[in-house]
């Protein structure tokens, strides 16, 4: 056997159970949609109501994809796409990290490197491997499209657009290993261009050009510099064109030399950007776990912030935008209700879903400072702390508390934004009221994520990172979009954000709130009693 194809076959074991959560997540999503999407706007009429509603609103352009026409494949295309190829990127950059810099990291790639199979191998086996789960990827989705009943030529487009675009951002996190030191930054850039492009390509259907018949867009040149974009102009289940993918191609050749081109001319273990020089000692505020940890997240936490804020940003901003398209589409106003609940203004509806993305940011934040807990633990540097009179549970716990403050940050710092924007843009003040109870709504959900993937930590800690964002990606949608996708309630309950209480409109309640606060405290109490007795981990 080969070093090529023992690398291949060690990458593959090693990430078995990540990969596979990730891409049955993302094919069940394609099929759920599907299924969804053909019961709840199974008339020509409904399908229409909805592209004009996102012709006439930027924000759920945003958030969406292209409106290409009101056929029922056409629309699930519309409606899902974009989320698919966003789950294929995620995947594909966690895995680039991981066997590139992590591996130099933990001086594995180094032994690797004093073998026949050199330097370049890893990478070589790396993608080879990054490419077979795309691929795996591009299969289940059309799958699910095919046996939802959906075209099979569309079907087999759209999986193949959305493993490209996971491809492309493979060599972006290749890269990304390339030029930072750490896995942390790599994964920290390479999760940044994912989410950038997917927002680029947003912008770009939003500042797009209208058609006639307000069923179709054009979009703007933004959303062409967006591997997720250049997916979306296939057109699948329309005009069925493949040519878009070349430039997906084009990127995968160009990124791939500059790899091995940087990897030829740097030390293992070094990087392009080198790390700026620390301290020789700490400075006082920094001598405490407690410090530690908020010095190892704030970076991260400021980031996550700054999601929040453009989400409040947009609650706050843009319900002129929304009144105005219901008065000249009725449905509008039936869709947005149909998302945020019954009883609630179309002011409180818009508030509602925007709070909803931000408090999936919350828990996008609770999850990464779980899994930088697991990060330090393989490093090896939770080692030497615990060295120290550092007891296991102390280090666990102030972990867990900038978790919280990093939940916190999110959200407040969406609602202070959504403040300001409602009283600058002259809307009713009681929606000030409105933003601060939807706020805090949406706490329940991600201290739930925090405490269950504490425990996961504890109990199973390789399943940390794969299974704390393939299960945040796949409620995310079903939780958020669930309802406007007509999927059942027994679907749709499944995720935490589709149970996070109701403070606004004719019948507010807290009872989901209540059940998710004492699951997540069960789960937290039970993750530090057993971290009394659980040995370090590094694989």
């Amino acid at each position: 056997m080969s070093a090529l194809t023992t690398l291949v076959a060690q990458r593959v074991r090693r990430n078995r159970v990540t990969v596979t959560i990730w891409v049955a997540s993302t094919g069940f999503l394609a099929f759920v949609a599907a299924i969804g999407v053909a019961r709840e706007y199974g008339t020509d009429e409904d399908r229409e109501s909805i592209l004009r509603l996102a012709v006439a609103n930027p924000a759920i352009l945003l958030l969406r994809g292209l409106p290409q026409g009101a056929s029922l494949d056409q629309f699930i295309f519309f409606q899902i796409f974009t989320y698919l190829a966003l789950m294929a990127g995620l995947m594909s950059t966690f895995l680039a990290v991981r066997h590139s810099r992590t591996e130099e990291e933990t001086g594995r790639a180094e032994l690797i490197a004093s073998t026949p199979a050199a330097r370049r191998t890893p990478t070589t086996a790396t993608l080879i491997h990054g490419i077979g789960a795309n691929i795996a990827l591009a299969l289940l989705v059309a799958g699910a499209f095919m046996a939802a009943g959906l075209d099979a030529v569309g079907a087999l487009l759209c999986g193949a657009a959305a493993g490209a675009a996971g491809v492309a951002y493979l060599t972006v996190g290749l890269l990304a290993a390339q030029l930072f030191r750490t896995s942390r930054a790599a994964n920290s850039v390479s999760v940044a261009v994912v989410l950038s492009t997917f927002l680029l390509r947003g912008v770009g259907d939003a500042l797009g050009t209208p058609g006639d018949d307000g069923l179709h867009m054009t979009s703007a040149w933004p959303s062409w510099l967006s591997p997720i974009g250049w997916g979306q102009h296939v057109d699948a289940f329309g005009t069925n064109t493949p040519l878009p993918l070349l430039l997906q191609l084009a990127l995968v050749i160009a990124v791939t030399a500059a790899v091995y081109a940087l990897q030829s001319s740097r030390d293992s273990g070094a990087s392009l950007i080198a790390d700026s020089p620390g301290r020789l000692t700490a400075a006082p505020a920094f001598r405490s776990n407690l410090a530690l940890a908020w010095r190892l997240h704030r970076t991260s936490v400021i980031g996550w912030a700054i999601g929040g804020a453009a989400c409040g940003l947009f609650a706050g901003s843009l319900s002129s935008l929304v009144r105005q398209a219901a008065d000249s589409t009725p449905a509008i106003g039936d869709t947005l209700s149909a998302i945020s609940g019954a009883g609630t203004t179309l002011d409180q509806a818009l508030i509602s879903i925007m709070f909803s993305i931000a408090g999936v940011l919350a828990a996008a934040a609770a999850i990464q400072s779980v899994i930088r807990l697991r990060q330090e633990e393989a490093g090896g540097t939770a080692e030497l702390l615990l060295s120290t009179p550092l007891s296991r549970v102390r280090w666990f716990a102030d972990f867990l508390v900038v978790a919280v403050v990093a939940v916190v940050a999110v959200l407040l710092s969406a609602a202070s934004v959504a403040v300001v924007a409602v009283i600058a843009t002259g809307s009713d003040s009681s929606l000030v009221g409105d933003v601060a109870g939807i706020a805090v709504a949406q706490l329940p959900a991600a201290l739930l994520f925090l405490g269950a993937l504490a425990l996961v930590f504890v109990v199973a800690p390789a399943w940390t990172a794969g299974l704390g964002w393939s299960v945040l990606g796949l409620t995310f949608f079903v939780g958020v979009f669930g309802p406007l996708l007509g999927l059942p309630d027994a679907v749709t309950h499944i995720s935490p954000f589709a149970n996070s209480p109701v403070l606004i409109g004719d019948e507010p309640e807290w009872n989901g709130g209540f059940t998710m606060l004492a699951v997540a405290l069960a789960a937290v109490a039970a993750s530090l009693v057993l971290m009394r007795r659980r040995a370090l981990r590094s694989t």
